[in-house]
């Protein structure tokens, strides 16, 4: 059974009347109710079409952090072949809330760094709901470093609220981890881009999305600090979260005006929750044409290219 967000309600009424109706065709061949479906079907698609064309910043937050969304998992068996995951940090340990390792992408190896949430209370649990640890982002910068020995692209996929912000984390030195995967990803003389597939997160997020190229599902947002930990600092009221998703322009589309990111990547309507396969095909054309666009710089071009990128961010705003 489908799960809706609270905004969703309307056409979530269309749709179990649909199957309602549908279920009584089953029992025989009136004419009059199929054609009633098709109607209903008509009006809901129309339905969904229209609230998803208007979403409020806070509603595609939602709609980000859907529980049926696409997750790494599921765009590594769309797109990926032959991946061969590698764990540790060689330090600490290992950290499942980001799964990397080595893989074929449509037949060229490539580096692949995911922030895995998990789709069941077990898989999240595993995966502490993609929030890393400072070995999560140790060991993306010991794949990195090992991708730029090799001279193999690097390929992210971004999905976490943030990067873990527990006592064990702090303790074990979560900023500095973080700041040398940031570092990794910049210093790279191998093409690198990044795909937000759901929440990108301050820092646990730019820890391996600080690439040649960024790019964004249409439904995803990217942010400094989370809605609800904005309101709290700004008006010590974590119910005005939607005040401070607008506020600081979170969505793709705002994030594509300002140049902080370079491509939306269409999702199919109502989201990538309805429609996984469609929306992980389009991923992957996105994918490849961004790497394309890199292809025949050398190393120090590259990472010209990286450090203009994102000097240039906040220089002209619209």
């Amino acid at each position: 059974m489908r799960a809706y967000l609270d905004f969703e309600k309307p056409v979530a009424e269309l749709e179990a009347k649909v199957e309602e109706l549908r279920a009584l065709t089953e029992g025989g061949d009136a004419v009059e109710i199929r054609d009633d479906v098709l109607r209903l079907e008509a009006k809901a698609r129309g339905a969904l079409e229209d609230l998803y064309r208007s979403l409020t910043p806070w509603q595609k937050t939602l709609v980000a952090r859907h529980p049926e969304r696409p997750r790494f998992v599921d765009y590594c068996k769309g797109l990926l072949t032959e991946f061969t995951p590698l764990a540790g940090d060689r330090k600490f340990g290992e950290d499942e809330a980001i799964l990397a390792g080595f893989a074929r992408f449509r037949g060229e190896p490539i580096c692949v760094l995911g922030q895995e949430k998990g789709h069941s209370t077990e898989t999240r649990l595993r995966h502490n709901f993609g929030m890393a640890r400072p070995e999560g982002y140790r060991k993306a910068a010991r794949l990195m470093e090992l991708a730029d020995r090799f001279g193999l692209p690097v390929l992210s996929f971004v999905d976490t609220a943030g990067a873990y912000p527990g006592i064990d984390a702090e303790e074990r030195g979560q900023a500095e981890a973080i700041a040398r995967s940031t570092q990794a990803c910049l210093a790279l003389g191998a093409p690198n881009v990044a795909l937000v597939i759901g929440e990108g997160g301050s820092g646990g997020a730019i820890a391996i999305a600080a690439t040649n190229k960024v790019l964004m599902l249409e439904h995803s947002v990217y942010s400094v600090i989370s809605p609800e930990g904005a309101a709290s600092i700004l008006w010590r009221d974590p119910s005005r979260a939607q005040d401070a998703a607008t506020a600081m322009k979170i969505t793709a589309q705002d994030l594509l005006r300002f140049g902080i990111i370079d491509e939306v990547v269409t999702e199919p309507i109502g989201g990538a929750h309805r429609a996984s396969a469609s929306a992980v095909a389009a991923a992957g054309d996105a994918i490849a044409a961004a790497f394309a666009d890199l292809a025949g710089k050398s190393p120090d071009e590259l990472r010209e290219h990286r450090a203009a990128k994102f000097e240039a961010i906040g220089r002209n705003l619209p």
